[in-house]
């Protein structure tokens, strides 16, 4: 079993933590609180810390340009007061690893908050919210989502994957240690491949420092291609080579109906009957029992802790 650094997460305040929805409701949501054991939330509700009130009347987003955020019962422009909090708080934040947001939200929503004609009009389009879109401009290369997203295992496991690595390359950037980095770049290897083969070459000539640049310089240079390595999740084909390849470490050792098994997996996962999980999980179990070392220390086969793979599945994008 691996030991995990604790990921940072931004998370809307109302998902499980605090009654602070415009209706006074607090809205459960089961990846969180699977979360809540392995990291350290940042919990806030920007609607709560521009001064509404808990209940309220209703905000919504109107089209112009910019779009502004309104509250129509009261006839109050709170677009200002939402852009100045959200860059405070934004700008303070250190160590941080991702976000989860409320969805639909005129304030958090980072792609699909309802966007209105006008301020008692109807809706014409839909978009970020004022905090959302504010941390998509001020951390492009942080994994951002919101909780229905999440609800797709594909997204869902690509999602924990990026925070849990992320928060194990902020201690590696705090060490300012050449060793450190060279590590846990071996680590990440099969994790990098599954997610194109240019960016795992940028990457390791990052590590070579063939210019001799000082550590810091060589630490920022790669945990920026580190961060954009990550923002989409791996496509299929990518994960079925990094799997084909580990495979041919303990394939000599194995019986022929463990090997036709394993090539029937990998065509289920080609098709999308099964998650990428089922046959990394399959191969890891050889790993274990033929001890390849080079193997049981890729990241690749246990990318963030066990507990979180949990059968929840909107069954919607899959790559």
């Amino acid at each position: 079993m691996r030991s995990f650094p604790r990921p940072r997460l931004v998370v809307s305040k109302c998902l499980g933590f605090a009654p602070c929805r415009y209706d006074g409701s607090v809205i459960p949501d089961p990846v969180v609180e699977a979360l809540k054991p392995h990291v350290e939330f940042l919990p806030v509700c920007p609607e709560v810390e521009i001064g509404l009130g808990v209940p309220r009347p209703p905000i919504r987003l109107v089209q112009g340009a910019p779009v502004r955020l309104v509250q129509p019962d009261t006839g109050r422009d709170l677009t200002a007061p939402m852009e100045a909090f959200s860059k405070e708080f934004l700008e303070g934040l250190s160590e941080v690893d991702g976000f989860i947001l409320k969805n639909r939200s005129p304030s958090c929503a980072l792609r699909d908050a309802k966007i209105h004609a006008s301020e008692n009009g109807p809706a014409v389009g839909r978009g970020p919210g004022l905090f959302g879109a504010a941390v998509r401009a001020r951390f492009p290369t942080l994994p951002a989502e919101d909780e229905g997203r999440l609800t797709n295992r594909a997204l869902r496991e690509h999602f924990f994957t990026v925070i849990f690595a992320l928060a194990a390359l902020r201690e590696v950037e705090a060490s300012e240690d050449m060793g450190e980095l060279v590590r846990f770049h071996t680590r990440q290897k099969f994790l990098l491949m599954a997610q194109g083969q240019a960016k795992l070459r940028e990457l390791g000539r990052i590590v070579a420092n063939p210019q001799r640049l000082p550590v810091k310089e060589v630490l920022r240079q790669y945990g920026e291609k580190f961060r954009e390595a990550f923002l989409r999740p791996p496509r299929r084909t990518s994960v079925i080579n990094v799997l084909e390849h580990a495979f041919g470490y303990v394939s000599e050792g194995l019986k022929p109906g463990e090997r036709q098994y394993f090539q029937r997996l990998l065509g289920e996962y080609r098709a999308g009957r099964i998650p990428a999980s089922v046959p990394r999980e399959v191969l890891r179990s050889w790993v274990i029992r033929f001890d390849v070392a080079y193997l049981a220390e890729q990241s690749f086969f246990e990318p963030f802790p066990s507990e979180l793979l949990f059968p929840l599945d909107s069954g919607k994008g899959e790559e």
